[in-house]
């Protein structure tokens, strides 16, 4: 498949097959009825334990790739696990899934490492993405700090998805928005990432907040 940088996407031609003979996932009938298929690569990012691995797994219509590995105690001195203590694994690569948004529409998801040694990895997964969801918890927000100033400042368009935890206290979208001081219009939305529904709902906005960006992006360019 040929990934075109500027915008994530990937499109079939019209057989429904990539560039270089792959199948593309999504309806061969594509768009409004067109021969074509179109798949985004969009990235699940956020702090240790936020339920990166959880959102992919829940959304994804094929069996999610998983790099999983259990905490050791040699990690203990650099994972960071308050509030997670139950937590048994960490993913030290990437998730991967995919689901259909419509016809002819689809995403891949790639879910990133949420520990400070594997930031290295960011660059890579994230060449061709489309945009990022940024998964927070409230009890520890300060986690997804890092994850948003990664996107602000390579501008790539990204939603802050609040992941509902039990017990957890209950904030407004607006009041999350101030605290993590995101540039004004940037989505803040509540989810429960172990809900199929909830996740959709999350990747839509994303998609349709990244297809503003990139179109207002693409008409400042040419107005210039």
């Amino acid at each position: 498949m040929s990934s075109e940088h500027a915008g994530g996407a990937v499109r079939g031609d019209s057989d429904g097959r990539g560039a270089d003979g792959d199948a593309v996932p999504g309806d061969p009938g594509g768009l409004d009825g067109e021969n074509t298929a179109l798949a985004l690569k969009i990235l699940v990012a956020g702090g240790f334990g936020v339920g990166k691995t959880t959102l992919v797994g829940a959304v994804s219509e094929i069996r999610p790739l998983r790099t999983e590995e259990l905490l050791s105690e040699a990690g203990q001195t650099v994972d960071d696990t308050e509030g997670v203590e139950r937590k048994t694994t960490t993913t030290v690569a990437m998730d991967f899934g995919r689901i259909t948004i419509r016809s002819g529409l689809s995403l891949y998801l790639f879910g990133t490492p949420g520990q400070d040694r594997f930031w290295f990895l960011w660059d890579e997964l994230s060449q061709g993405a489309l945009g990022a969801v940024v998964l927070a918890d409230t009890r520890r927000l300060e986690d997804c700090f890092p994850a948003v100033d990664y996107f602000e400042h390579r501008r790539i368009p990204f939603v802050v998805a609040v992941n509902c935890f039990s017990g957890s206290r209950s904030y407004e979208e607006k009041d999350v928005s101030l605290a993590l001081d995101l540039d004004p219009g940037t989505p803040v939305v509540l989810c429960d990432a172990r809900d199929r529904a909830s996740g959709k709902e999350v990747l839509i906005r994303m998609v349709e907040y990244a297809g503003r960006m990139h179109t207002a992006r693409l008409l400042d360019s040419v107005g210039q």
